[in-house]
């Protein structure tokens, strides 16, 4: 994801094409921050392919819809077990040690706005909507 393209950004009425149509399955990386957005209640969390936390990172989120319930939830509370309490874009926080995770989603080629994360993240391409679990 972090050589994809970046560029032209589709409308924000724009449907969804390409690799936006596309399952992806990342069997292992690492969650070195998360927060809940207050505005539309999605968790985003950056990702790196590796522990280190200077490593370039990309974002995923899991919306608040219905049928995330049970994922956000499960997510939560595996990450309260690893001692994190998640909290909002004005209290984002780094994780501590950063968690292994398996995530499943699609490709979303997001708006280079503000606010969008750390400037560890590397591209605006992201995994949204997506189902993250802890790694065993």
């Amino acid at each position: 994801m972090l050589t994809w393209p970046q560029t032209p950004v589709p409308g924000p009425d724009a449907a969804r094409t390409g690799r936006e149509l596309q399952m992806f399955h990342i069997a292992r990386a690492f969650v070195q921050l998360s927060y809940e957005v207050q505005s539309d209640c999605d968790i985003h969390m950056e990702i790196s392919d590796s522990a280190d936390k200077t490593a370039a990172r990309v974002i995923v989120e899991t919306p608040a819809d219905g049928e995330y319930c049970t994922a956000r939830r499960s997510f939560q509370a595996q990450m309260a077990a690893q001692g994190f309490t998640l909290g909002t874009l004005f209290t984002a926080a780094e994780v501590p040690q950063p968690v292994p995770v398996d995530v499943l989603g699609l490709a979303f080629l997001d708006d280079p706005h503000s606010g969008r994360g750390s400037v560890q993240v590397q591209t605006i391409w992201e995994i949204h909507p997506a189902n993250v679990k802890i790694a065993p």
